[in-house]
This record gives C-alpha cells, sequence and structure tokens, in this order.
C-alpha cells in the first residue's frame, strides 16, 4: 500500500503528498468510531484508484501533536514577536516558550519589524536576545521589508516541519512572502483600532519553502496551561531548569524553599529576574487551576 504525509485538511479531506504527487482521500469511517483524527503532518497508508478519490486506511504513529493549531509531527516552532506594532513582550514569548518545550517541539525565537526601531528599542531588543541566547535559545532579528536576517532563518526550514507562530499582526505572512515571495500569503495592516491582526488563516496546510514544509496557520490559539502540571514547569524553563539541578531539595519549585539556586542566581544577576517572575506567575496561574474531573 503506499504510504504519504498529510499537507492539508479541508472540509471533511485530506490531502496527501506521496512520491507520485498529492491525492484527495477520505478518512475510514473506523476512524470516527475509533476517535482517530487525521492531522496535518501525519504519516499515513492509504489507498487510490485515482488522485481525487483516495481512503486513508492507517495513521502511523507520531512524535507529537498541537490541538491549536491541528498538526502532528512538528520539528520546531518559529515565534514570531515584532520589535513594535505590536510592541514585544516577554511574557508572552514565555508563554509560548512553555507551550513548545512542553510539547517538546524545538523552538526559535524570530523577532521581526527591526527595521522600524529607535536606536534605544533596538538596543533593547538585543539585550533580551542576549538574554534568551544565554538561555539556549536561537534567536534571530529580522525585518520582511528590508530582507534582514533572512539569510539567517531559511536553513533553519530546510528538511523540517516548522509552525510559524505568534500573535496576530507580528508579520508572520509577511515573513513567509519574503523568504518565498510566490506564496502571495494574505496580509493586512494593523487594526488600530482592534490592536490586532485583521487576517486569520481559516485551514492548516504545509507549504514547501527552503526544501522544508511550514505550517500556514495562526499558531497557538489557546495559551493556557491546561495540561502542564507545577512540578513540569521547572523543565520548560531550560536556563532555570539547569540551575536547579544545584537547588538543596530535590523537587525545589524556587518559591519558599530553602538554600533554592534558583532563587541565587536571580539575586546574583545570573538569571534574568523577570525570567523568574514569569516562571513564579505562570507557576501560581497552574495551582490555581481548577480540577478536572
Amino acid at each position: 500500500m503506499p504510504e504519504g504525509k498529510i499537507i492539508k485538511a479541508l472540509s471533511g479531506f485530506y490531502y496527501v503528498a506521496n512520491k507520485d504527487g498529492i491525492v484527495q482521500c477520505r478518512g475510514r469511517g473506523v476512524f470516527r468510531k475509533n476517535k482517530v483524527n487525521p492531522l496535518v503532518g501525519d504519516e499515513v497508508v492509504f489507498q487510490a484508484d485515482n488522485n481525487t478519490e483516495g481512503y486513508i486506511l492507517e495513521v502511523k504513529g507520531r512524535k507529537n501533536e498541537l490541538v491549536r493549531p491541528p498538526i502532528a509531527n512538528v520539528d520546531q516552532a518559529i515565534l514570531v514577536f515584532s520589535a513594535v506594532e505590536p510592541d514585544f513582550s516577554t511574557t508572552l514569548l514565555d508563554r509560548f516558550l512553555v507551550l513548545v518545550e512542553y510539547n517538546h517541539i524545538q523552538p526559535l525565537i524570530c523577532i521581526t519589524k527591526m527595521d522600524l526601531t529607535s536606536e534605544e528599542q533596538k538596543r533593547r531588543l538585543e539585550s533580551f536576545a542576549a538574554d534568551y541566547r544565554k538561555a539556549g535559545y536561537e534567536v534571530i532579528l529580522t525585518s520582511s521589508e528590508t530582507s534582514s536576517g533572512l539569510e539567517e532563518l531559511s536553513p533553519h526550514l530546510e528538511g523540517k516541519i516548522s509552525v510559524f507562530a505568534g500573535q496576530s499582526g507580528v508579520g508572520k505572512s509577511s515573513l513567509l512572502n519574503a523568504i518565498r515571495p510566490d506564496l502571495e500569503l494574505k496580509t493586512d495592516d494593523i487594526s488600530s483600532h482592534l490592536g490586532r491582526g485583521k487576517h486569520t488563516t481559516r485551514h492548516v496546510e504545509l507549504i514547501t519553502i527552503n526544501n522544508g514544509l511550514v505550517a500556514d496557520t495562526p499558531g497557538f490559539s489557546s495559551l493556557e496551561f491546561t495540561e502542564i502540571e507545577a512540578e513540569e514547569l521547572n523543565s520548560c524553563f531550560p536556563d532555570i531548569y539547569e540551575i536547579s539541578e544545584s537547588c538543596k531539595f530535590r523537587g525545589c519549585l524556587h518559591m519558599a524553599e530553602p538554600k533554592c539556586a534558583v532563587k541565587a542566581a536571580v539575586e546574583s544577576g545570573t538569571l534574568p529576574e523577570y525570567r523568574y517572575e514569569h516562571y513564579k506567575d505562570f507557576l501560581l496561574e497552574i495551582k490555581d487551576r481548577k480540577p478536572r474531573y
């Protein structure tokens, strides 16, 4: 039986790419019965007499899956944040990073619209970029208008399934258009009244860019920590996790515990205070979460 990868899902149809092209498929009825939902990114076994009447017979195992956007087997998340309009937010970035780390997806931080910054704003953003690089993250400063940073970003897409995620209006579509101009993805100016972008993508589709596959999607529309437990949050902050190895007590949550290496690192300036403050805020949010039944 032929095998392929789902690259698009729309109106109950799954478009499966394989060595011979793209086949339009439906899912077997047994999938619904067994609560199996094929996702974009899935490796599947299918049968088809032609390119428009195929059936997916089997969904292979996944290394990860996201609910919003509904996509499987993601290799990396390009977290797109604008320098201005909307302003760069470390709180929101850390929230995205925690969700990506929890799903075992490699993050890459991309700050756009650098051409719109003042010298003071640029210095501030470069300072934040240095902090995140020190924490172990790849950070690329870009501009879709000037093409600055695109040559640095493009190689990261090769051979991977990537999700571009971030707020509306940060320039995700402009960035993709700049990397591959023939895409002509729809973009719109930020609505000054609403304070957010007007464009939203209505379905998930993998598009080929630089010999890799990129999900053209709004990204994580839910940023709540519904699955993460308090004890797991530590490992979603790589810099805090590394420092926590030196905490006196195993399972230290870095709040009121004595001889906490993380709190000591904040006091000495080794760990940026805002990273620790975000960790504490997220921990309290998780602890205050209503229990699931």
